[in-house]
């Protein structure tokens, strides 16, 4: 044999490091040996070989019949070669030593690479991400997988032998995360059950997929790099899930969120339907959807008389503790009065609700009826109101905004207006797109109702510093529709760092059953039209004729009064709950209502079973 393959060194395919023809592995990364155009049979284990005979020569035909196996390092050059093709192929050969050791297992929170005996990560305690199967259980369930092919699998096994394949040929090691995977084309594919299991076991729904996992996939139209599940679910529009992955990143409070919708989810898509049902387009100037029902939410006053344990338990799961501690800090937005929150009983509690760009939507849904807006109906009748009464519209935003454009000293040519006009029509027509102010001001006459949105004065980064000025508070009016055609009692809102959440009070106790006058007035909240510094709250989108009027405004369109204090407040009257609401919020306080007998039950008491309702266990429907 000629001498020259003794120096002729081969490329590692993976950092292009130049190695000796006898390393078998790369001496920098260790990737293994390239096997394309070499035969591994004439591989020899010079230590075995005779004297005499060279490092490299053909086996022999006595050794060809008897189907002899290469020794030592050539052996495991050909099992690692072989190994991901075994598993791909879910070849019921039971894996040797050597294999097994070599598969260690990638912790899914902290990737540090395990041996396959560890039961936990070492360095994080966190589980496995798949039972670690003995070698000959794995090979009796790869036989298992192999007879039974024709069964369902979250992650189809056509994806799985072909990402098998596309390994094999990259000469990769490391498995994929088959549990991270099939969440991701859960999601996807419209299935919880994949995505509960990534949660539950630990999975991070931050995590974003790699470019590697993304080709693994082989779906460009449905993955990118970068996505998280919450990308794809608002991507594929996948409205049950949102709420259960939110729930799950740091920032919305508790892991665990019992929202009356959650509990009830049945009686939640009935009140959506009707709402639907009272949807309609008026033909007449301006031609806006609105609705012809209205309502009022509040927090049943049945609260109260819940033991402290239960009711703080009902407060952490079903209010945003971060954004009423960001409303309430110093200096506060809400509840700085205490003739308010504790002589008139108006103390203003922030709802939980999702995120990613629909949290305006959901808090106006929340603040009426109490559900999400899941069917986007809200965003269907805005898109509406954009597009048909454009041309309306479009003449009192110009106006007002070149008034707080001409206050801050810039203006902009014809062009850049169209252009951001367009910005805001096309921002509505999009699930899962934040909105604008505007889209608060063309809402309200979808209510036909004044929206009060308090508000912070700035945004702020996670570290606390101010980033920018924040203009959402203030009063929205439905200045478009004849004040005859609206209702006078507003609807709160909240606004923090780039959230909304609905605001809602308990409403007052009802009066006795002997004391009933059905005369009498329905029972209001009281809401400040003004700031903790007694500054009038500023109405957006007024034209130039109508500034300087505002608290004239405030009394043409809302029940405005003072309180002994002085302040200037509008009245929420809350009227008789709709009997869906009211069916929903019963089933909702039946929970607390168990846990509360449970808690002053004798220690002999059997314990009374409770059903877990939480957004771990979001249902199809809500």
């Amino acid at each position: 044999m000629c001498d020259d393959s003794s120096v002729q060194k081969w490329t590692c395919e993976y950092c292009t490091f130049a190695n000796f023809p006898s390393a078998l592995k790369c001496t920098m990364c260790r990737g293994a040996k390239p096997l394309l155009n070499e035969n591994i049979f004439r591989l020899r284990d010079e230590g075995s070989a005779s004297s005499g005979s060279s490092a490299y020569e053909w086996p022999t035909a006595a050794e060809e019949c008897s189907n002899s196996r290469p020794t030592n390092d050539a052996t495991d050059l050909l099992q690692e070669g072989l190994k991901p093709l075994r598993i791909s192929d879910h070849s019921d050969a039971v894996p040797s030593a050597a294999s097994s050791v070599d598969s260690k297992w990638s912790c899914s929170v902290c990737t540090y690479e395990n041996w396959p005996k560890a039961t936990r990560c070492v360095m994080c305690a966190t589980p496995p991400p798949h039972p670690r199967l003995s070698p000959t259980a794995e090979g009796a369930t790869n036989r298992h997988a192999s007879n039974n092919s024709e069964q369902p699998n979250n992650l189809t096994a056509s994806l799985r032998r072909s990402a098998s394949r596309r390994i094999d040929e990259s000469g990769g090691r490391a498995m994929p995360d088959w549990v991270w995977l099939d969440a991701c084309l859960g999601v996807v594919q419209g299935e919880c059950t994949p995505v509960d299991n990534y949660l539950s076991g630990g999975g991070d729904p931050t995590r974003q997929l790699t470019a590697k996992e993304v080709a693994l996939l082989d779906r460009p139209s449905a993955f990118d790099t970068g996505h998280t599940l919450v990308h794809l679910a608002i991507r594929f529009h996948r409205e049950d899930m949102l709420a259960t992955l939110l729930s799950r990143m740091e920032g919305s409070g508790s892991g665990v969120k019992r929202v009356p919708s959650y509990v009830a989810p049945d009686l939640a898509a009935d009140i959506r339907r009707h709402a639907a049902a009272t949807l309609r387009h008026r033909k007449a100037n301006p031609p806006i959807p609105f609705f012809t029902e209205l309502a009022t939410f509040a927090l049943p006053a049945e609260i109260v008389d819940l033991p402290q344990a239960v009711t703080e338990q009902l407060f952490e799961e079903l209010l945003d503790k971060d954004a009423q501690q960001q409303l309430e800090a110093d200096p506060p937005v809400i509840n700085w009065s205490i003739e308010l929150t504790v002589h008139l009983g108006s103390r203003l509690y922030a709802l939980w609700n999702r995120s990613a760009g629909d949290c305006l939507l959901d808090s106006l849904m929340q603040a009426t009826l109490g559900v999400f807006d899941r069917d986007n109906l809200l965003r269907r009748a805005l898109s509406d109101s954009l597009t048909q009464a454009g041309h309306v519209l479009y003449a009192r935003w110009r106006e007002y905004e070149s008034w707080q454009a001409r206050l801050m000293h810039y203006s902009l040519d014809e062009s850049q207006w169209e252009q951001d006009w367009a910005t805001l029509q096309s921002l509505a027509t999009r699930p899962g797109c934040s909105l604008e102010q505007l889209h608060v001001f063309a809402l309200a006459h979808v209510l036909r109702r004044p929206i009060l949105v308090y508000g912070v004065k700035y945004v702020k980064s996670f570290r606390g510093e101010d980033i920018g000025y924040a203009r959402f508070q203030g009063v929205y009016l439905p200045l478009l529709w004849d004040t005859s055609f609206c209702i006078r009692s507003p609807v709160a809102l909240g606004y923090t760092r780039g959230h909304f959440s609905a605001l809602v009070a308990i409403e007052p106790e009802p009066p006795h059953a002997t004391t009933t006058n059905h005369s009498a007035p329905p029972p209001c909240h009281f809401l400040p039209l003004v700031d903790h510094d007694g500054k009038l709250l500023p109405i957006h989108f007024v034209t130039h004729a109508e500034a300087g009027g505002e608290e004239a405004l405030l009394r043409q369109w809302m029940d405005v009064c003072l309180t002994d204090n002085g302040l200037l407040v509008a009245k929420q009257r809350l009227n008789k709950r709709p009997l869906l609401v009211a069916q929903m919020l019963e089933e909702w306080l039946n929970h607390y209502r168990r846990l509360a007998q449970m808690s002053i039950a004798p220690m002999s008491a059997r314990p009374i079973p409770v059903q877990d309702y939480s957004s771990d266990g979001d249902s199809d429907d809500e």
